[in-house]
């Protein structure tokens, strides 16, 4: 210890003797420059003073120049502004201190102090160890030392003073010999009172304040040095000096005193990093103690307790004792430590298994949370932590009480997880209660008392978010997400509560953040709703009401333009979509067999519905991305149950079968046609790129299906499939009424879209029509299974004469409607035909079915001519024998004369 002490003393002996040098040389170079009549250089502790304060401050008694010397300074010196900005450019060299300035003058005075404040710690855990000393002779020890140091750092304060040397701000010596006194004198007054037993409780708690205040008075005088240190040395103390048996009601009294020492400082002097780092040290030891809070709340509580009252006397801007600040400001600090405190609190209530006492103490510090938010508005940012942590607290409840939620998908299993009212359940819904009442009661009254727009926006949401949090955790714990008639109740006793709200708010004059507030408490109304649904319906009912909720808002949209509004009508059209994702089935197993009538048409009807409706009067306010979204929506739920009801009427009610037949695929091909042609005459009212978009899509996938799976995966050629009977079969639906409905699409995207786009499903009609043609013809000749037999003779003959007949008839329909795309059809037809009895009757037909295959080819491809000159093309002539004569020129010119 005084090989320590000694050195340190030379350490300090050689910076002493390097500045003193260094000051010598300083003046030697002023006296010569006041000698040979030169400007006097800029002192090094000049350099950083600011500009007017190197003008302006005197030189010292011992330094001013004799009358002659200065009139010589005066002629040759420059003007008093060129001196000036010399000397303020040449400041920042010469304010970086170097390596061996920072060793000498800043980094040993840390160390330094650091080491006599342990090194006192130390000693008292050694003779504590070692048994050398009394109980006695260590206190009154620790209390010379802190004697000691107090002194030598008061003394070296007024000498610096005497000596009118400038201290650094970084590194006074002083300061921190007076900070390593305080820290001292807290480590043995606390040791005497806890280890020992030589002070009363009363005793101790008044000795440590007049610690603390000296502290407090200490630091005023010698700056942020020591608040620092001393702050950071009480805080340490209980953990440098401690017992194996805790006694937590002298910790927390002891840190409750050096709390409120250190926040008095903070407040006298405007130190934010103080307080800041106050909070967070009270927080940290609220840790070691949470072990014990399920046996010993009271300790705890009042650690918290003293702590957030401190806070609110002294830190919270515009409150009692606290700093000033402009109206309706939210300030940083005074928000975090409110709710630094309260975080503190909700661990004790978390880590004492939710007991009465901790949730009462909770409450009541959440209820002065509330309180000192509305009377100051620098704290409001609290209420949101707040309203967070109450929704914490009261998950942690419900996840204690029955931890099988967190890994079964719906309700309580029978015998598993604790009694849902037993327990602290009485104290739990009466605080539910009050906080429910109060977040939303002040989130109402809130509205329009401040200029500043995050005010009224942070108390409506809380006064949101906490009511439906809590009754969401209520009905978890107690209703074990089962159906619950009286939450029902209660969620639609808050939907009309909020309802009010928001009526009510509508009808006030338009206030900083109102609109905003307006939108949280319809936003609130909705969701109260949703959950009444959710508590009282079951299965499907849910994914209903979700539904109908977003037409619900939409329409409330309608009648109070509030933008958040149409997000969120968006946003529940997003959720059903979500929840349908989860379970296609919508109820599971219960879906029924009934085919068409069954639980899909309402789990997918009244949602498609109710997304149409949304979507009207959504575009009534304009077109944005959410109506595109309950577009989107209103399509998909349109398509998913048309293919589900499909799926589900084909495969008996088994909609996760991995096959699909000949009839779903021809099903879904027809039903996305229609549904593409729907669209198409729906974009050209409304404009909607998503109505666009979806009939493209959908007549793509359209096409597709028809190509790939009813040509190809599905063509009952290739398969043993029963097309049924003889002319009302499974081919009229599968390839005619594709047909039919892909010619009607080409007609309706004629002249709005691409000739291309149109051509192509024109293509894909005659593609299906013709495939309709040869499969009847294939069924009248092999029965309901096409795969089974041969190819006769009088079959090949038929495919020509069908395929003639589509030709003929084509040609006709193009003649009497005028339609070059009939008249191509039946050329490209007949051309296949043509090439079909070159290729094919040529090579495998024998005796009178080749000759009346070439003869029948024969006479329709004359009448086909015959046609084509007669009927198409006769109004050339005809025209060309009703035109009138007119006489050549020249004959004219000749009769005339």
């Amino acid at each position: 210890m005084f090989e320590l002490l000694a050195f340190a003393i030379a350490i300090v002996a050689l910076v002493i003797a390097r500045k003193t040098q260094t000051q010598i040389v300083q003046l030697r170079a002023r006296l010569d420059a006041l000698t040979a009549g030169q400007p006097l250089p800029a002192a090094p502790h000049a350099a950083t003073a600011a500009p007017s304060a190197i003008q302006e401050a005197p030189l010292a008694p011992e330094a001013e120049p004799v009358p002659e010397m200065a009139a010589t300074v005066t002629a040759q010196a420059p003007a008093p502004e060129t001196t000036a900005a010399s000397s303020v450019e040449a400041a920042p060299e010469a304010a970086k201190p170097g390596f061996e300035e920072r060793i000498g003058t800043r980094w040993v005075v840390w160390i330094g102090g650091l080491t006599l404040a342990l090194g006192g710690f130390f000693m008292v855990r050694y003779s504590i160890e070692q048994g050398l000393l009394g109980p006695g002779v260590r206190v009154l020890l620790g209390g010379l030392f802190a004697l000691a140091l107090l002194i030598a750092g008061e003394v070296t304060r007024r000498k610096e003073s005497v000596a009118q040397l400038a201290a650094l701000p970084i590194a006074n010596i002083p300061a921190i010999l007076t900070a390593a006194g305080t820290a001292v004198a807290f480590a043995t007054v606390y040791a005497a009172y806890a280890l020992y037993d030589f002070l009363a409780p009363a005793t101790a708690f008044i000795l440590l304040g007049l610690v603390a205040l000296g502290t407090l008075a200490a630091a005023l005088l010698h700056g942020p040095a020591l608040a620092g240190l001393g702050v950071v040395a009480g805080f340490a103390t209980p953990v440098l000096v401690s017992s194996g048996e805790p006694d937590y009601w002298a910790l927390y009294i002891y840190l409750a005193v050096v709390t409120a020492a250190s926040f008095a400082l903070a407040r006298i002097r405007l130190w934010r990093w103080l307080a800041v780092t106050t909070v967070v040290l009270a927080l940290l030891w609220t840790l070691p103690g949470l072990e014990g809070a399920a046996t010993l709340v009271a300790p705890h509580a009042f650690h918290v307790i003293a702590g957030f009252a401190l806070a609110a006397l002294l830190v919270v801007c515009g409150l009692l004792f606290g700093p000033a600040i402009e109206p309706g400001r939210i300030e940083p600090v005074s928000s975090v430590t409110l709710a630094t405190y309260l975080l503190g609190a909700a661990l004790i209530v978390v880590a004492s298994t939710h007991s009465d006492a901790a949730l009462i103490v909770f409450a009541v510090l959440v209820a002065a949370t509330l309180g000192i938010a509305w009377r100051a508005a620098a704290a409001t940012a609290a209420v949101g932590a707040a309203a967070g942590l109450v929704g914490l607290v009261f998950l942690s409840w419900v996840v204690r009480g029955s931890p099988e939620l967190l890994v079964l998908p719906g309700g309580a299993l029978p015998g598993i997880g604790a009694d849902p009212l037993s327990g602290p359940v009485t104290t739990h819904l009466i605080a539910a209660a009050v906080f429910g009442l109060g977040f939303a009661g002040f989130g109402i009254l809130a509205q329009g008392r401040s200029s500043n727009a995050a005010v009224p926006v942070i108390w409506a949401t809380a006064g949101v978010f906490t009511p439906l949090a809590l009754l969401i955790a209520l009905y978890a714990r107690i209703a074990h997400l089962d159906r619950s008639i009286p939450f029902a109740i209660v969620a639609i006793v808050l939907a009309a509560a909020f309802g009010f709200a928001t009526e009510h708010l509508s009808k006030r004059d338009n206030r900083p953040g109102l609109p905003i507030s307006i939108a949280l408490f319809a936003t609130g109304t909705l969701g109260a709703l949703a959950l009444g649904l959710t508590f009282a319906l079951e299965k499907g009912w849910l994914t209903i009401a979700l539904a109908l909720m977003a037409a619900g808002t939409a329409w409330i949209s309608l009648q109070r333009p509030i933008p958040f509004l149409r997000w969120l009508a968006a946003i529940l059209a997003g959720i059903v979509v979500a929840r349908i994702g989860w379970e296609p089935r919508i109820v599971g197993d219960a879906v029924g067999t009934t085919p068409v009538f069954n639980w899909l048409l309402w789990g997918y009807g009244v949602p498609a519905a109710s997304f149409w409706l949304a979507s009207i009067w959504m575009r009534r306010r304009g077109d944005d991305k959410p109506l595109r979204m309950v577009e989107s929506a209103a399509i998909l739920f349109t398509v998913l149950l048309a293919f589900m009801e499909i799926r589900h009427a084909v495969n008996g009610g088994d909609v996760y079968r991995d096959t699909a037949g000949l009839t779903e695929v021809a099903l879904q091909v027809c039903v996305t046609l229609a549904m593409a042609i729907g669209l198409e005459r729906l974009r050209l009212r409304s404009r909607s790129p998503v109505h666009n978009i979806a009939a493209i899509l959908l007549a793509v996938f359209a096409a597709l299906g028809s190509v790939f799976g009813l040509l190809l995966w599905e063509n009952p050629t290739f398969w043993a499939t029963d097309v049924g009977g003889l002319i009302i079969n499974r081919l009229v639906l599968a390839y005619a009424l594709p047909a039919v409905l892909a010619l009607l699409l080409s007609y309706a995207v004629a002249g709005v879209r691409r000739p291309v786009y149109g051509n192509g499903f024109a293509v894909l009609a005659l593609i299906m029509g013709l495939a309709y043609v040869t499969l009847q013809v294939q069924r009248v000749y092999h029965g309901p299974i096409l795969s089974y037999g041969p190819t006769t003779d009088a079959e090949q003959y038929t495919y020509s004469v069908a395929w003639l007949i589509c030709g003929v008839v084509l040609l006709g329909a193009g003649l009497l409607f005028n339609s070059q795309r009939a008249r191509l059809a039946s050329a490209v037809v007949i051309g296949l035909t043509v090439l079909k009895v070159f290729v094919i009757d040529m090579s495998t037909l024998t005796g009178v079915y080749r000759a009346l295959s070439f003869m029948g080819l024969g006479v329709v491809l004359v009448a086909i001519g015959w046609l084509y000159q007669r009927i198409l093309f006769r109004t050339r002539p005809a025209a060309a024998a009703t035109a009138p004569l007119q006489p050549p020129p020249d004959s004219s010119s000749k009769s005339t004369e």
